[in-house]
């Protein structure tokens, strides 16, 4: 009888433990290119996933690695 009380009890230790909240990973510090004047972001990221970066021909924007450019840079 004790030994199943004490399993239920590891049990319940562990799911307490191992359960908590989801924290997104860091966003890599960003450093412009050689001879490119860094600008800040204007507007709030577009969603998850978008990293501000940097084109060579139109500038600073949003990128996101699967779906692009925001506002439509190719």
């Amino acid at each position: 009888m004790r030994l199943p009380v004490l399993a239920l009890s590891a049990a319940a230790l562990a799911a307490v433990v191992l359960t908590g909240c989801v924290v997104a990973p860091a966003q890599p510090v960003y450093a412009a290119p050689p001879g490119v004047a860094y600008v800040a972001p204007t507007y709030v990221s577009p969603g998850v996933g978008f990293v501000w970066n940097y084109h060579p021909r139109y500038g600073y924007g949003w990128h996101h690695p699967r779906y692009g450019w925001h506002r439509g840079w190719r």
